[in-house]
């Protein structure tokens, strides 16, 4: 079966609706899957660093171009990722996040150095390993915040280009916003001008979130804490990520990190310590609700004045999700409204109780994040 096909056998049973923009790129997707699946590799001799020892690096070089999926959280992307990377047979490939990939490269460029290579050297070798390993290369999340990264990306994708890798990636941001203020941003304009000429850029447009669909019907707010509620929060984080595996992630806030224990598919994942349990502000809050578009939080306790600090900080939270239209999934100790036991913030929790109900809605669940 042709991807085509499949997103067409997925239309027909009703398990997603029609939508022109995913309908393009899986017609686009699925002509460069036929294309992989009959074009021949042609022999390539580097000009580069082997090359001025006469000796070529032989690699497969096809000359296609890929594609570059791009678009707001819930678009789809990730499925016809799937669809693609499953479908096509071209070997060897490899399926990996783009954060995931770059900690590999960053660590062979690393081995090469310590090696004795120097110059471009490292670079070109590690990327001529990656070429070795894989002629098609599908991304998750392309998106660059470390200078580390931004610094060495354009000699790296060049090699890998000129070794006839092909790839296809998927992101939230254009091209041309990667890395968008980022620091010294003109030595990394190359690596875009080389992406956008090796990759056919397709928009999946500012159509529906269909992620946000995927919490309609189901209890939001988990009570009392325990292992029932423990493996509900589990499968809603499961659902939101498509199953993707959580890692450490930041927050930049005036200059300061703001650590996110767990984080995948712009989902973040909390215990109710790490989030309202240390000394974070408005400004704080403010930046989660913006970065994430749904967060989650394991163990929030009925609240005293005995740790009022931590009521404080938990309605300033509720306020800025609420605020940016984040879905909110929790576990608690007790009923929403049983949430607030003390007498300071009792006149301002009254707000919070009547937010978190409103967030469980769906008319609230089906707006779109404001990020």
């Amino acid at each position: 079966m042709t991807i085509l096909q499949r997103y067409q056998q997925l239309l027909a049973s009703g398990e997603i609706t029609p939508d022109s923009a995913q309908q393009l790129a899986a017609e686009r997707l699925d002509a460069l899957a036929q294309t992989l699946h009959r074009t021949p590799a042609r022999p390539f001799k580097s000009r580069r660093f082997f090359g001025l020892f006469g000796s070529g690096a032989e690699a497969s070089e096809t000359g296609l171009k890929g594609l570059y999926l791009y678009g707001p959280v819930g678009r789809g992307k990730s499925m016809l990722m799937d669809m693609f990377h499953d479908e096509v047979t071209i070997t060897p490939r490899r399926r990996l996040h783009f954060h995931e990939f770059m900690q590999g490269a960053h660590s062979l460029i690393h081995k090469k150095r310590q090696r004795g290579a120097g110059g471009d050297s490292p670079i070109v070798q590690a990327a001529d390993e990656i070429a070795d390993s894989a002629k098609l290369l599908c991304f998750d999340e392309m998106e660059v915040r470390d200078i580390a990264d931004a610094m060495v990306l354009a000699r790296l994708f060049t090699r890998l280009f000129e070794r006839g890798v092909v790839v296809v990636t998927t992101s939230n941001r254009h091209p041309d916003e990667l890395y968008r203020r980022g620091l010294h941003r003109d030595r990394f304009l190359p690596f875009i001008a080389l992406l956008k000429d090796k990759v056919e850029v397709l928009d999946l447009g500012d159509g529906k979130d269909y992620r946000r669909d995927r919490l309609v019907g189901e209890d939001l707010y988990l009570t009392p804490l325990g292992r029932a509620a423990r493996d509900k929060v589990d499968a809603a984080f499961e659902a939101l990520t498509d199953g993707s595996p959580a890692e450490p992630d930041v927050v930049v806030v005036n200059a300061r990190e703001v650590a996110v224990p767990r984080a995948a598919k712009s989902v973040a994942r909390f215990r109710f310590d790490e989030i309202c349990g240390i000394a974070l502000g408005p400004s704080d809050y403010l930046a989660i609700a913006q970065r994430y578009r749904a967060i989650v939080i394991d163990g929030i306790p009925r609240m005293t004045d005995d740790i009022r600090d931590k009521a404080r900080r938990f309605i300033t939270l509720v306020d800025a999700l609420y605020e940016r239209r984040c879905q909110f999934v929790c576990s608690a100790e007790v009923p929403v409204e049983e949430l607030y036991a003390g007498v300071d913030w009792g006149f301002e929790f009254d707000r919070t109780v009547s937010r978190l109900l409103e967030m469980r809605s769906i008319s609230y669940l089906q707006e779109p994040h404001r990020a």
